[in-house]
């Protein structure tokens, strides 16, 4: 009767326990944020998928050097193995909950002082008429031999262990996205260096023709100087022009040489010039893209991911921190063979076992425990913050890259039509000053104007291609 008293107790302290239950300090099945419909009044929310690389960038150059990059990057491989460790925390915790069970083997030997209690009893031992020769005690130095298995379970009461392994789950998922993330970024450096080159290499071409018409207009300078039309001030002038365009023309080749080495540096190999095609810059047609709608961002955007990952593992240790003020409930077993004599160890009379159990709670020093839930709940607040934050910047990044999009298409077109009437000045220029109408002031003028302004017009192109490959890194694309 008292045994059965004894066990209804017990399992109404547990059924009690059990009805406890710890509340999550943030809800989890409502949105955090919410986001508007569209991005701005002209965005198309026709599309519902990112394109992938091959098809966005249609370059054949260009995807080779981005599929080097992805072998061989040094971020990539570091974010890379930042996965297998969180793989090894998803397979450490998998064996959370389930008893642990270890086997040994173990030999040693103790002496009890002749004036202890051990020491007398073993002593009196020796005289009993109820022990056999193997029961025998050795004197006085007693060894002992141990061959068993030994076994610790803790009893996840609380859902304290399974916190942990839903903290494990969410920090690998959240580092495969953290990989994700590098990756994207990893094809929008690649493809703004090798679009920048394309540009450079035009730039180059532009200087070179200017230099040739520097040139040439110096010439004519110095003939007429010969001949008493001209004076020494427009030929220092017109040379002046020539060696600052030559000046710039060094400036382009050493921003090619960066861009070169900075591509090599990304696709994890030492500098080395980059063999591309060469296209005139009109014919450098930056791809499209269709900004979708706001709420795709939530799955295609890698940091966004990793961000809400991220909040559920603190989540989960905020669980777990909160459970640790709970007892524990755990069960410790063992079992095998034990004996003060070698040839006796494997005597089936030999066998011995136990079996505990014990719930224990933490009661006088708690502060440990309260410290590492201020801790866990204040890395929570901050991944909540840090989630909503990847929310907003991700829709402001698209937002602004749609906005720059557009505003560089007016401007595009601006630029050419100041490009075609600043070239047909320099031909009106040159006449004019030929048949003495002008001076070389303003043959000058014309040449460095015009020089300026197809510059300026290839930079917008430029800043074109940047911002629908900023767009496409914005929308999450590059990873899938």
């Amino acid at each position: 009767m008292f045994r059965y008293k004894k066990g209804l107790l017990f399992a109404l302290v547990m059924l009690g326990f059990s009805a406890c239950k710890i509340k999550p300090e943030i809800p989890q099945n409502k949105p955090l944020l919410v986001a508007s419909n569209t991005f701005t009044n002209y965005s198309d929310s026709t599309q519902k998928d990112i394109p992938s690389i091959g098809t966005f960038f249609a370059d054949t150059t260009l995807s080779a050097l981005i599929d080097t990059a992805l072998q061989n990057n040094f971020d990539l491989q570091v974010a890379i193995q930042r996965v297998e460790v969180a793989r090894a925390g998803i397979r450490f915790s998998r064996g959370l909950g389930i008893p642990e069970v270890s086997a040994g083997v173990s030999a040693g030997g103790r002496k009890f002082g002749n004036y202890t209690i051990d020491g007398v009893g073993n002593y009196d031992t020796q005289f009993s008429t109820n022990i056999n020769d193997k029961q025998s005690i050795p004197q006085p130095f007693i060894p002992d031999y141990l061959l068993g298995l030994q076994s610790s379970w803790e009893i996840d009461v609380w859902g304290k262990l399974k916190s942990q392994k839903k903290a494990a789950l969410a920090r690998f998922l959240s580092s495969e996205f953290g990989k994700n993330l590098v990756q994207t970024q990893l094809v929008a450096e690649i493809a703004d260096a090798y679009f920048e080159l394309l540009i450079l290499d035009n730039e180059l071409d532009f200087l070179e023709e200017n230099i040739k018409l520097q040139q040439f207009s110096l010439d004519i300078v110095r003939v007429m100087k010969q001949a008493g039309e001209a004076n020494q001030l427009g030929v220092e002038l017109l040379k002046a022009q020539l060696l600052s365009s030559a000046a710039m023309k060094v400036e382009v080749n050493q921003q090619i040489i960066q861009n070169e080495s900075r591509i090599n540096f990304l696709m994890g190999r030492y500098p080395q010039p980059i063999r591309r095609p060469k296209f005139a810059w009109e014919k450098v047609i930056p791809p499209t893209l269709s900004a979708g709608i706001p709420s795709g961002l939530l799955t295609n955007r890698p940091d966004i991911r990793q961000a809400e990952l991220e909040l559920q593992a603190r989540n989960a240790d905020l669980f777990t921190a909160k459970a640790a003020f709970y007892p524990s409930f755990n069960i410790n077993a063992n079992l095998g063979l034990q004996s003060f004599k070698a040839l006796l160890l494997l005597n089936p009379a030999s066998a011995a076992y136990g079996l505990a159990g014990s719930l224990m709670a933490p009661i006088a020093n708690r502060r440990a425990l309260a410290a590492d839930l201020m801790a866990s709940r204040a890395e929570q607040k901050t991944a909540y913050i840090d989630y909503q934050k990847s929310v907003v910047n991700a829709f402001t990044e698209v937002y602004n890259y749609l906005y720059l999009i557009k505003t560089n298409a007016d401007i595009y077109k601006l630029k050419s039509e100041e490009v075609n009437t600043l070239k047909n000045s320099i031909g009106i220029s040159t006449d004019l000053f030929r048949s003495g109408r002008a001076t070389y002031l303003e043959v000058i003028t014309a040449q460095k104007n015009a020089l300026q302004s197809q510059i300026e017009l290839i930079n917008v192109k430029k800043k074109q291609y940047n911002a629908v490959v900023g767009l496409y890194r914005a929308l999450g694309g590059g990873w899938k």
